[in-house]
């Protein structure tokens, strides 16, 4: 039912408002009081009317801050005194899908056995639900202006940031940002601002194909820094003033050497760039690595020594404010940094080596890759078996898991010789290709 980051599909497919309805009604059962809140998909409004319902059902209260950032939702659990809270949102995905996510007081998400327990709710279909006077109450409540306080706080207070910055909202629900940077003291100029869940103006993962037109924006104007956001703006993504596109490994490096002390560590997926741990290293900061998914992230950050973690697909967690990845903060953060000194100077230091990634569309993903970590234990010494498998060889590393969301498995290689990593990714592709042939 969950996968690597909530529940996740398309509307009307894989989630209902009857998934909505049940995922509420079991979430009732352990709560007295629940934050919910959505993006501005289409079907948004729908799923949160059944989510609240089968909250209510059991008696629980809900707090409905409407169309917010999931961050601002997030935290939101906290400020508001509840229990737990529910962003009604994909994410970065399509306009078609839609989904539920689940956060807990603390700002992380639910974790496995959280996720477990609703899951096995949902499953047995059995509740206690209440008659017409002991339903839950349901509520409206802003949580913006609590959100934007915090974030200009941690900008230094009003005033603190005199940059000329480009803000992608990507038709989502990021404006907390926008906000946040404008009463910082920034001069922000805004693309695709109109909240509109088809995200007509561009798709609504921040990827670097997918926001040219604000690298073209920044490299072309006396911009300092261009932030872009996904629909509900969890991910955050950079452009230096020069118009680069900041790959999600050099925003990882610098959040982290700005977050981290020598002697801390730092929370990173498994499919985190060599470059990321060699530019650490030289700060003698160390790296715990995670499975993929900003909740295995978060688990780990909860650790005294974490400072920070991250994720090259552009969440970003600072464990001191909040356990979610808040895309909102961290353009915050990186307004601060670039106040300092700018990005493009910054990204000189940062190594860069040869990556290769390939996908493998399979039918039975987890015989296979069930296949491929027997082939992989018996011919290797150096394996992680974390999330799929992760074979150190050295001067490189390979790494090959089932995609949380497609048929596919999934191979990333590295290298610090481009040639050694196309190697890499060779011998991944052959242990694939036999488990395949065997199953």
């Amino acid at each position: 039912m969950f996968g690597t980051s909530g529940i996740r599909g398309p509307v009307g497919e894989e989630v209902t408002a009857q998934t909505a309805l049940d995922v509420g009604r079991a979430l009732g059962a352990e709560t007295d009081r629940v934050v919910i809140g959505r993006d501005p998909r289409v079907s948004g409004e729908l799923l949160v009317d059944a989510l609240a319902a089968g909250l209510r059902e059991l008696g629980t209260d809900v707090v409905d801050i409407g169309v917010a950032a999931t961050p601002t939702i997030a935290r939101n659990v906290g400020w508001l005194d509840a229990d737990a809270g529910v962003s009604v949102t994909a994410s970065h995905n399509p306009p078609e899908d839609n989904g539920l996510k689940l956060w807990q007081p603390s700002g992380q998400a639910y974790d496995a056995a959280g996720q477990d327990r609703i899951a096995g709710r949902v499953e047995a279909g059995q509740y206690e639900l209440r008659a017409w006077d002991g339903l839950g109450d349901r509520t409206a409540a802003g949580g913006r202006e609590r959100h934007v306080e915090a974030l200009v706080e941690a900008a230094g207070g009003e005033g603190a940031l005199d940059l000329d910055i480009a803000v992608d909202l990507g038709n989502g629900a990021g404006g907390v940002s926008v906000e946040a940077l404008i009463e910082a003291g920034s001069r922000v100029e805004t693309l695709n601002a109109q909240s509109d869940g088809r995200f007509p103006g561009r798709p609504s993962e921040p990827t670097a194909e997918n926001c040219a037109a604000l690298s073209t924006l920044v490299a072309g104007g006396e911009y300092d820094l261009g932030i872009a956001h996904d629909g509900d703006a969890d991910r955050m993504r950079a452009v230096a003033g020069d118009g680069t596109f900041l790959s999600g490994d050099a925003l990882l490096a610098l959040f982290a050497a700005d977050a981290a002390e020598a002697g801390d560590r730092v929370a990173v997926p498994v499919d985190t760039s060599l470059a990321v741990e060699d530019f650490l290293a030289e700060r003698d900061v160390g790296v715990t690595r995670t499975s993929v998914g900003d909740v295995h992230v978060a688990e780990a950050a909860t650790a005294p020594d974490v400072a920070f973690g991250g994720e090259p697909s552009g969440a970003w967690i600072w464990p001191d404010e909040t356990l979610c990845p808040d895309g909102p903060l961290a353009a915050i953060r990186i307004a601060t940094m670039v106040a300092a000194e700018p990005l493009e100077d910054r990204l000189s230091a940062i190594p860069s080596h040869p990556i290769c990634r390939a996908s493998i569309e399979v039918d039975r993903k987890s015989e296979i890759m069930t296949g491929v970590e027997s082939s992989v234990l018996d011919a290797y010494e150096s394996v992680e078996t974390l999330d799929g498998v992760r074979v150190d060889a050295g001067e490189g590393w390979f790494l090959i898991r089932a995609s949380g969301t497609q048929p596919l498995v999934r191979l990333t290689a590295e290298a610090r010789g481009e040639s050694r990593a196309e190697e890499l990714l060779a011998e991944a592709k052959g242990l694939v290709e036999e488990a395949i042939v065997g199953e």
